[in-house]
């Protein structure tokens, strides 16, 4: 019985924390909704999205880098305490983010896999008792591009996407995905599956998430492609354009 009794208290705190933060989610939403009455509710859900993707990134980043254990090396190991809150906080925030586009149906089968395969890892983590280690580091290299993602919607929302700016983001996005969530997420998904400590479920879900990521590659090295032929073909009809000659200081006459 006293073990059952320390796993029950808590699975409940776990469950308070959960409900806590989906509520303060729900209420930063439901804030901006007031605040930005003249706006669209998209405006809204990427504002909360946006604090969620600048918030967890330092978190899940602390953790991960700095108060340990190293992902790379401890898979399927204990979960802390920090680790708990962390995944606490932003699995409220996921099932939030869920529910809205659900709802509104703004997303396609890719994100819906996506929030699903996220809720479902840090659900069974959480009830497990052990390998947040890696899920938090998945975390961390999943939502680090979440801010630049939500600043692109916003330039284009606000029509200053086309400017420098808006290339930095671009390039800011598309370099960040590629390095960390396909390369450094390549290697997190490496180690679980090589250890024996996390169990086949998670290592099955994992795959299934950097399938998933993979996916999303495929439509970025697309929309990267298109972008950068766009950009070739601009400079080649201007760099490929016939100058007139010059008559006593004067364009000639066409």
């Amino acid at each position: 019985r006293p073990p059952f009794s320390v796993h029950s208290r808590m699975m409940l705190s776990i469950i308070f924390q959960v409900t806590c933060s989906l509520t303060a989610w729900l209420s930063l939403y439901a804030g901006f909704c007031y605040w930005n009455e003249h706006r669209t509710y998209e405006w809204s859900c990427r504002l909360v999205s946006l604090m969620h993707g600048v918030i967890v990134t330092c978190l899940s980043g602390y953790v991960a880098l700095i108060d340990g254990p190293w992902p790379l090396t401890h898979a399927g190991t204990p979960n802390t305490p920090l680790q708990v809150r962390v995944l606490c906080f932003t699995l409220g925030y996921f099932i939030f983010d869920l529910s809205w586009f659900m709802y509104f149906k703004t997303e396609g089968d890719l994100m819906l896999s996506h929030h699903m395969l996220s809720i479902g890892g840090m659900v069974l983590v959480l009830g497990l008792g052990k390998s947040a280690t890696e899920i938090n580091a998945i975390v961390f290299v999943s939502e680090i591009t979440n801010p630049l993602l939500q600043a692109r919607w916003f330039l284009r929302e606000t029509g200053r996407y086309h400017s420098f700016i808006g290339e930095v983001v671009d390039f800011s996005f598309v370099a960040l995905f590629m390095v960390l969530r396909i390369g450094v997420g390549g290697q997190i998904m490496y180690s679980v599956i090589i250890s024996s400590s996390p169990i086949w479920l998670l290592k099955a879900g994992g795959l299934a998430m950097y399938i998933v990521s993979l996916g999303f590659m495929i439509e970025i090295c697309s929309f990267a492609r298109r972008k950068v032929l766009k950009k070739y073909n601009a400079w080649r009809s201007v760099s490929g354009r016939v100058v007139p000659l010059k008559t006593n200081g004067h364009l000639t006459p066409h």
